[in-house]
């Protein structure tokens, strides 16, 4: 005789991690796009230096009109979503398909990955463009001196030391840590071998993300808070209760961002490559 077992579906919800916004706090918040759909910003040249004449009437040189350029930014990506919950559904599955908490979701899984990957998208072509890269394998023996080589390249180019942040790889942050000239030269590494953790690497704030953030073969992208111009120009989400021909709640959403790094600040930022 065939028993019949029962089943039972929990009301609890088996979520999938979710991150936090990797970005947010490393762009530049100076620029205001508040009932504009572009910003341009004035770079102004300088004069070149010269000897000093006691004669004559022109004894500081010949004076020239300074010369500017303007960089435009114009707002490019303007991206949506929408899905239904139909009542029904919403009863018979415990609650579990409540709309807000689905909102939250799309919020947390989708959007917020999506403008963080366009962001370093943005840094990344911008630094290899300026030609501050470098594509070499990372290993446990090197990877501390071609973070040291990054560094120098920001140093030469006037970059101050104070506001830079790497972006990592877990692979990169794995060799990092067993890089032997890091752990035995550095102040802050001895400190890891206590605590388990970097925060930062010579004053440079290391920020790890999956590699997946990062353009394909990056190792790692150092970069500094004021380079990119990062504006969210409209954030609207709608949740319809019992909209025209639904029985349930229709959700929408659209998003208008962008991504921009300032002429004049692209040789902020590094990118390695391992291939």
């Amino acid at each position: 005789m065939a028993v019949n077992l029962a089943s039972k579906y929990s009301s609890k919800v088996d979520e999938r991690f979710k991150l936090q916004s990797f970005t947010e706090s490393v762009i530049n918040q100076n620029y205001d796009w508040d009932g504009v759909n572009s910003v341009t910003v004035y770079s102004v040249a300088t004069a070149p230096m010269g000897n000093y004449t006691t004669t004559g009437n022109s004894r500081y040189g010949t004076a020239a009109e300074l010369d500017n350029t303007t960089q435009t930014m114009v707002l490019s990506r303007d991206r949506s979503f929408t899905f239904t919950i139909d009542r029904k559904n919403n009863q018979d599955t415990q609650m579990v398909m409540e709309a807000g908490k689905a909102l939250a979701r799309q919020i947390d899984e989708v959007i917020t990955p999506e403008i963080d990957i366009y962001r370093l998208a943005a840094m990344s072509a911008a630094g290899i463009a300026a030609g501050n890269t470098a594509t070499v394998a990372i290993t446990a023996s090197n990877a501390y001196a071609k973070f040291l080589d990054a560094g120098a390249v920001l140093d030469e180019k006037k970059v101050p030391v104070a506001g830079r942040v790497a972006f990592v790889t877990p692979a990169f942050y794995n060799f990092i840590k067993l890089d032997p000239t890091f752990t035995k030269a550095t102040e802050i590494a001895q400190n890891m071998l206590i605590k388990g953790q970097v925060g930062e690497i010579d004053g440079v704030k290391i920020v790890k993300i999956p590699s997946t953030y990062l353009p394909a073969n990056t190792a790692f992208l150092l970069t500094h808070q004021i380079a990119t111009v990062a504006p969210k120009k409209l954030q609207d989400y709608k949740t319809h209760d019992n909209p025209p021909g639904i029985n349930g709640w229709l959700v929408e959403g659209r998003l208008r961002y962008d991504a921009f790094v300032l002429n004049n600040k692209a040789n902020a930022i590094y990118v390695h490559k391992i291939a």
